[in-house]
This record gives structure tokens, sequence and C-alpha cells, in this order.
């Protein structure tokens, strides 16, 4: 559903990714991982097509991004769904008219169905008594989750999400993992998740791509990464901060001279 090879991204003379290489199959969520810069989000931005890579290709749907037009660019956008970072939705509207305009923009639904969907869309994030309410009304989990009734609003066959639990608390975000695991299992939608939270990420991934300074260190099922002998990947697994087994090791060195 998506594939990548030999992604090269840069920023001027900063090459952010360099030679990527991940696939993500029907039906599961792949996860892709890694500390902050590591090149994540830049990773989401080209799978969706937003920028063209220096070097490598990106498939959607098994057709190379790069020898579309404008046209089959619209027509593939139409079937994936993107749930950002912030929610992104739009504050002039309500959390109804923000779901309906997505609706509007992919399909030719008469007006009175569109209503019907996004009432429906609403309730199956739990947001139904949202319909009229502007995004700054609600609280961050409730806007992630009006956000997310957008991204499905046209049934995507693809649904890519930027760090879903940043900026909630723990149940909030758990909450928002398990309501992903139920549109998998209801839809069979195929996910791409950007995340850092260990937690997610143990609770949603079926496969992981780990990234670290715009390289896959690691990729596989969670527990296939989980047994990398990489000490970048052992270490970010761990919570060991960056730096700090060497920090111990020349410790333990100064206290064993002083034992000489």
């Amino acid at each position: 559903m998506v594939e990548v090879r030999g992604l090269v991204a840069a920023y001027g003379t900063e090459t952010v990714l360099d030679g990527v290489d991940f696939a993500a199959e029907q039906g599961l969520i792949t996860v892709i991982l890694g500390g902050s810069g590591c090149g994540k989000s830049t990773l989401l931005r080209h799978a969706l097509g937003l920028i063209k890579p220096a070097a490598g290709e990106v498939r959607l749907f098994g057709r190379p991004l790069g020898a579309m037009g404008e046209a089959e660019l619209r027509a593939i956008r139409a079937r994936i769904g993107v749930l950002f970072q912030g929610g992104a939705l739009f504050s002039s509207m309500t959390v109804g008219e923000n779901v309906a305009m997505a609706i509007r923009e992919t399909s030719s639904v008469p007006e009175p169905i569109i209503g019907q969907i996004v009432r429906m869309k609403l309730a199956q994030v739990g947001m139904e008594d949202a319909l009229t309410k502007y995004p700054e009304e609600l609280s961050g989990g409730m806007r992630k989750r009006a956000a997310l009734a957008r991204a499905i609003a046209v049934d995507p066959e693809i649904l890519f999400c930027d760090e879903p639990s940043a900026g909630l608390d723990p149940i909030v975000a758990a909450g928002l993992d398990q309501l992903l695991l139920d549109l998998k299992a209801l839809y069979g939608i195929t996910m791409v998740v950007v995340t850092h939270d260990l937690d997610s990420v143990r609770k949603i991934a079926d496969k992981v791509v780990m990234l670290d300074a715009g390289r896959v260190l690691a990729r596989g099922t969670l527990a296939e990464v989980e047994a990398s002998e990489h000490p970048i990947v052992r270490d970010y697994f761990a919570r060991v901060p960056a730096g700090a087994r060497a920090g111990e090791r020349s410790l333990w060195s100064i206290m064993e001279g002083a034992d000489r």
C-alpha cells in the first residue's frame, strides 16, 4: 500500500533522510519511530507526496508518486486520510463543518447525505455531541478525535497519523490508540503512524521502522526490533539518554583509576 525505496531528502545542503526503505502492508499498522529530528515527519510528508525527494521513490497503491500528474495525484489523495499532529482543524468552522468539508472536496455526495455521514463519523470517534462546537471549545483529546473523524470521513484505504498522542495525557492517549485499533479492526484500514511514544508503539504496532539521523536502524515486528543488538535501538527502548552509557563508562574508569 505504501512503499518507499532509497529515499533521500535534503533541506539545502543538509541531508535529512539518507537511503530510507520501508513498506506498509495492507491492513496493518506500521509505526515509524525515533528521537526528535531523526526525519520521521519528513518521511511522512514525502509519503504523502507533499515534498519531492532528492532521490529515491515513493509508491502509493503500487504507483510511483513522481510519475503522477495533478489529476492522478488528486485521485490518489481521495483514497487516503491524514491525522495531523495538531489536528489542523479550521478554527472558523464547527466540527461538523470541518468533517463535511473533507467529504465535499473529495466526492460528489449530495448535501443531505453529507450531513448523515458527518454524524456517523463523529459517532464513530465518540464525538457526536460536538457537531456544532468550534475547535476552541474542545479539549486537546477532543480536537484529536474530531480531526480523526475528518481524516476518515471519506473511508480512506490508508490513514497517515503524525504524532497522534502528542500533547495528550496518558489516559486520553491510550483511548486514542484504542480508537485506531478499533478502526483497523472494523474497516481494515492500512495505517502509517509517526510517533515517539513507546506506550503507543507497544499497543498499536504491527510493524515498526526505527529511524536515527535519517537512516533506518531497524525494521520488523515490535519483538524483532526490540531484540535488535544495535546500541541506539537498545537504548531507545530502555529509555537510556543519549551518551549516558559513555558517561557511565567514563565515571567507572575514573573510579577504577582512584582505586589504583
